[in-house]
């Protein structure tokens, strides 16, 4: 895979990443998610709620010859998202933005990193070094934590 270069996000970004964000639901999600689940849950994505999430999350961005491919969000200790368009799927882009929003949490002095992983999620997260952390939420999702070595 080509080299993806990580940046924040911006204003002008919100576009792009609500699709990627919407196709993965769509395209990724099954077979581990029954379609019907992931289409509901696209149907509550909102070009509105990625405008929310840059305003209040620290969302970073995967690019790929300058465009953008993949994007992550984390406030604190917790990831709030991680997305990755469909077309770069399996390729390292999710998991280099995942090194990349660890190392900025460890670098922080954060000793652990918290998420939900959705159920289609789950397995990347356990090979990755999560841990289930506790029961399903309401939504299905999975609580998951990773401790920093020491």
């Amino acid at each position: 895979m080509r080299r993806a270069v990580y940046r924040r996000a911006r204003c002008e970004d919100e576009g792009r990443l609500y699709e990627i964000r919407r196709r993965s639901v769509l395209e990724l999600a099954p077979p581990e998610m029954p379609v019907a689940e992931a289409q509901a849950w696209a149907r509550r994505l909102t070009p509105a709620g990625m405008e929310q999430k840059l305003r209040e999350l620290e969302v970073w961005v995967a690019e790929l010859e300058g465009m953008a491919v993949g994007w992550g969000a984390i406030r604190g200790d917790r990831l709030e998202g991680l997305y990755v368009s469909t077309e770069f799927a399996g390729q390292g882009v999710g998991g280099g933005l995942l090194d990349r929003l660890e190392g900025l949490m460890r670098e922080r002095g954060l000793l652990s990193v918290h998420l939900e992983a959705s159920s289609n999620a789950g397995g990347f997260y356990l090979r990755r070094g999560y841990r289930v952390s506790g029961l399903p939420t309401p939504r299905g999702a999975w609580p998951m934590v990773k401790e920093h070595p020491s």
